[in-house]
């Protein structure tokens, strides 16, 4: 065994004990813990319990992230008042998030106000480069990504499609959100459609719940149908648009699944909750690195188009029988 004779020989021994013993612990604190990504959704809904959240969450699970552990949804709420999306917009900002996940054209665009540098993707709005929104869908550039509806074209063809349900129809009421920024291309394209097939139409605007709730079976007295544009404050009171039109008496027709679920007569649309369980992969490639301006923006790969033919016996309508077999769900 070695004796340690001199004091600056003990002074020198102590010191690599040590060093053997606490660099290892050094090493180890030195090295950086991985952030775990925060994002950001910004939403005219009253809450994240929809089908479209579950999506999005489902999706994020199946790519392997775990909310809370791995990944962190902070959630701002318009609760129907889209003057409130500039606001909720700065806050995600300010935290700030990784990515800000938009429900809707007008909350895109107050998250484009908000940042030019903190990736934004859509989950579900109108043409983008129809609105101003970016130059190009193929390569949108700068910060904004996502999946994209053509609102126009839909809003077209269910205008087609009451007509080939209710041949007789001549006066349609077309029910539009009056602050969304799609809306004005949707209304036109669908009462472009309207003319194109011998009938007239009216507008009839909504801006927030309050509105939507004070209009009744008088506001669409001089139609015989009633198309739906879709916005999420319209799904989220889609109970008050039904219950207007049974109380008028009239064929209508909506644009998401979830009003023929509720007992709407008839629902054309794509899929929502499957955009927005695309969108999770967006959000994911960007998370790991890709830029968002370089993502193009895609479209709905799924339709549906329910018929409600126990909301027709309860109406007593008489549907076409071409519209029966269109479909790709009945309800009974």
């Amino acid at each position: 065994m070695k004796i340690v004779r001199t004091r600056r020989e003990l002074v020198t021994l102590l010191g690599y004990a040590a060093a053997g013993c606490v660099a290892p612990a050094i090493r180890a604190t030195a090295q950086p813990s991985r952030k775990v990504p925060r994002v950001g959704s910004l939403t005219p809904a009253q809450t994240d319990a929809t089908p479209i959240f579950e999506a999005f969450r489902g999706g994020l699970r199946d790519l392997g992230y775990v909310e809370g552990k791995s990944i962190i949804l902070d959630f701002r709420f318009a609760k129907g008042s889209l003057d409130a999306l500039p606001d909720l917009a700065a806050e995600l900002v300010r935290i700030p998030v990784d990515v800000i996940v938009a429900d809707s054209s007008n909350a895109a665009r107050a998250a484009l106000d908000a940042t030019h540098t903190i990736p934004i993707v859509l989950g579900a709005g109108g043409d983008p480069v129809l609105l101003g929104l970016v130059p190009s869908i193929g390569r949108p550039g700068g910060n904004f990504t996502g999946m994209t509806i053509r609102a126009d074209v839909l809003s077209s063809k269910r205008v087609d499609l009451l007509k080939l349900a209710f041949p007789g129809i001549t006066r349609v009421t077309i029910l539009m959100h009056a602050k969304s920024a799609a809306a004005p291309h949707s209304l036109a394209a669908a009462q472009e459609t309207a003319r194109a097939l011998g009938m007239s139409s009216l507008a009839l605007g909504a801006g927030t719940p309050d509105e939507l709730r004070a209009l009744n079976a008088t506001h669409l007295s001089g139609s015989d149908a009633l198309a739906v544009l879709p916005h999420a404050m319209f799904w989220n009171h889609r109970a008050t648009i039904i219950a207007l039109a049974q109380a008028a008496r009239l064929p209508a027709i909506y644009p998401e699944r979830e009003f023929a679920d509720d007992g709407g007569l008839i629902a054309y649309g794509p899929n929502i909750p499957d955009l927005f369980r695309r969108a999770a992969e967006r959000v994911d490639r960007i998370l790991r690195g890709a830029k968002p301006g370089d993502l193009p923006f895609d479209e709905p790969a799924r339709f549906d188009f329910i018929v409600n033919l126990r909301a027709a016996r309860a109406l007593r309508l008489a549907l076409s029988p071409e519209i029966v077999t269109a479909a790709n769900e009945v309800i009974e």
